[in-house]
């Protein structure tokens, strides 16, 4: 953060002072990462819209879901979520919506409903990804991914891969 503020990045354009501006909210400790987040995303017009901003966003509700924040993470998640999506950012959007979920704010699905990660995971098999391709495309492990994939094919009651197309095609 020093070398850049020396370097002068800040000063380059109001969007990479925004940037700077977030990553040092991100690196900041607790509260005083807290009050930068929140001193940043004060202005609705800052960034609107952009993937910049979605990041930041999505940073900030991490943190406040870890400092137990709920109400106030969906807030700012589903702001994150939104511009993802309508970026098109769809990876980005399954993420904001996995750290939403994890506020405990949304409804109890039924233990046959998928998650929107099992979904994602299992339509990029189905589409004949491999798990480490899958879990490039959506940040996880492939030992995350494999995870996804038992719960799916228990759910959907289907024994392989070779069936997924199909099943996924009855539930949706």
């Amino acid at each position: 953060m020093a070398a850049a503020v020396a370097a002068g990045v800040p000063r380059l354009s109001r969007r990479t002072a925004f940037i700077h501006a977030g990553v040092a909210a991100m690196a900041a400790p607790g509260e005083e990462s807290s009050a930068l987040f929140a001193a940043l995303l004060a202005d609705p017009e800052a960034e609107a819209g952009t993937f910049h901003r979605a990041r930041i966003e999505l940073a900030y509700g991490r943190g406040l879901r870890r400092r137990r924040s709920p109400r106030e993470a969906r807030r700012v998640l589903l702001a994150a979520r939104t511009t993802f999506e309508q970026l098109g950012a769809l990876p980005w959007a399954q993420r904001a919506e996995a750290e939403s979920a994890a506020t405990g704010g949304v409804r109890k699905r039924e233990s046959r409903d998928l998650t929107p990660q099992e979904r994602a995971v299992a339509e990029l098999a189905a589409a004949g990804l491999t798990n480490r391709q899958i879990g490039e495309r959506l940040f996880l492990s492939h030992r995350t991914v494999g995870t996804h994939l038992a719960r799916v094919f228990t759910k959907l009651e289907v024994p392989a891969r070779a069936g997924l197309r199909t099943a996924l095609m009855r539930i949706s």
